[in-house]
Parts: C-alpha cells; sequence; structure tokens
C-alpha cells in the first residue's frame, strides 16, 4: 500500500500515468538497490511517499542521501517511492530484506499499486550469480535483459540496435534433457516470480540483470545503472555500459555509501 508523506494514513494511489516505474530486486551483491541509490541521488529525486508492506524486514535509519546537516536528521525505512516528473520516473526503493514466504504477496501488491497508479512500464534492476551460469551465458557482455510480451511490442527493436543480449532459458534437466528450457535466475530474489506474474497479468515490465559475485559491488552498481541509461537515457553520456570507461563522475554517489563497509579499523588494534 502506498503512503503519501503528506499524510499519515493510507491513500488511494496517486496518478502516475504514463510513469516508469523503477526499483530494484533485493539480489546478490545488492546491485539493483546500489544502481537505485546513483539515480536518485544523481537526479536529485523527491521522496513522495512510502510503500507499507508486512513483507519486508522492518528497518529504520538516517537520510540515505543526506547533503548536509539539515536533511541528515530525516529518518528513512525499508520501502520507500521517489518522483521526478520532469522525466516521468517514479522510483521504488527497498533497503532490506523479504521475509520468508512473502515474496508472492509482495508481488501480488505491488502489481496491483502498478495498476492502480497507473504506471505506463516497470523496469527492474537485479543481479544473478555469475558462477551458476551456462556455457553460453560465459560469452560476451554480463549484462542480460528480458521483457514481458506487452513491453516487447513496444521497445523489442530497440533493444535489437542496442545490441543488447536477452537472458538465455536454460536446460530444466542438464544431461538428461536439454530440449526443455526454462527461466532460471539463481539469486535473483523475487525477479523470476515478478516477471512471470508480470506476463500473465498483461504487465509492461522490463529486467535488467548482471551477472556478478558478492563482494565490492560498486562497479556492478555503475555497469548496471550506465546499462539502464543506454535505453532511459537518464543522464546524457556517450558511453555504452560495454565500454571500459570509467563512467562512475556521471553518477552521484550518494552520503550513505561511505559506510557500505563500516567504519574503519580502530587504531587501537595497533
Amino acid at each position: 500500500m502506498f503512503v503519501p508523506c503528506n499524510r499519515g494514513g493510507g491513500s488511494a494511489s496517486p496518478d502516475f500515468k504514463g510513469f516508469t516505474l523503477l526499483m530494484p530486486a533485493v539480489s546478490v551483491g545488492n546491485v539493483g538497490q546500489l544502481a537505485i541509490d546513483l539515480v536518485i541521488s544523481t537526479l536529485d529525486m523527491t521522496k513522495v511517499g512510502y510503500f507499507y508492506t508486512d513483507c519486508l524486514v522492518p528497518m529504520v535509519g538516517n537520510n540515505p542521501y543526506a547533503t548536509g546537516e539539515e536533511n541528515s536528521v530525516e529518518l528513512s525505512i525499508n520501502a520507500e517511492v521517489y518522483s521526478l516528473p520532469s522525466k516521468k520516473l517514479v522510483v521504488l526503493q527497498i533497503r532490506s530484506p523479504f521475509i520468508k514466504n512473502k515474496y508472492r504477496p509482495f508481488c501480488q501488491a505491488l502489481l496491483s499499486w502498478v495498476k492502480s497508479s497507473k504506471c505506463a512500464r516497470v523496469v527492474v534492476l537485479s543481479s544473478s550469480h555469475a558462477y551458476q551460469r551456462d556455457d553460453e551465458q560465459l560469452l560476451g557482455t554480463p549484462l542480460r535483459y528480458l521483457l514481458t510480451p506487452d513491453l516487447e511490442k513496444a521497445v523489442g527493436g530497440l533493444m535489437q540496435e542496442l545490441n543488447w543480449k536477452e537472458m538465455e532459458k536454460v536446460a530444466a534437466y542438464p544431461g538428461i534433457n536439454d530440449t526443455e528450457k526454462i527461466l532460471h535466475i539463481p539469486g535473483g530474489g523475487i525477479t523470476k516470480l515478478l516477471f512471470t506474474e508480470s506476463c500473465s497479468k498483461g504487465i509492461q515490465m522490463a529486467v535488467l540483470l548482471k551477472f556478478c559475485s558478492e563482494g565490492d559491488n560498486i562497479p556492478d552498481a555503475f555497469a548496471l545503472v550506465n546499462y539502464l541509461n543506454e535505453w532511459l537515457q537518464l543522464i546524457k553520456s556517450d558511453v555504452s555500459s560495454n565500454d571500459s570507461t570509467d563512467t562512475s563522475s556521471q553518477w552521484k554517489i550518494p552520503s550513505s555509501w561511505r559506510l557500505l563497509f563500516g567504519n574503519g579499523l580502530p587504531p587501537a588494534l595497533f
């Protein structure tokens, strides 16, 4: 349920008619969430509300996008909504993991909100375990995309022009029956469920993901957000996601990233 910032209780969803909803999957390396951080921070998006749900682990913290003392004491919670009307963009940031067995109720609530708020399409930023790729997925770029049938009709040609690589299906029973193929996104969290539900409900959804491993996933986040930018052109850039050039300077790193790896070692140890 969407709760606007300026109200104490629940309300009908605001009209985001024609907007693109951008959101992360809570997946390996938290790459999608880090990429969303870069989008919100760089575009200086305004927080417009919260997505109230009992499907996520509760949490509260300081403003992750603080720019000074005046806004550093603002509080943030596990699921918040940001908007940028000039680009017809609404962003849902998720900051905590899912409670066990709550994937499906969350997907149902989210897709219900997508329909009621009249969003034109949904873009999910995700990731998948690099070590579980099959032989075909080892080739070329580590970036992949998926489109629901309804969105395929609208932007499928553009993806071909961008030379993007669609997420391959893998054998359902490797070594036993290699002809039956299924969509497999290990480490992708809600990605597969959200995508398949959107296919069946006629929702326009794209999934952009990167194969990666746990560790310092900041470079993966930059790669994924540059991949997104090739399509949506959120910021001006002449660099493609496959370019080895350092593009980090184009995106504004939020203040909260200083604490990604905790505090430094205490001097008393030495």
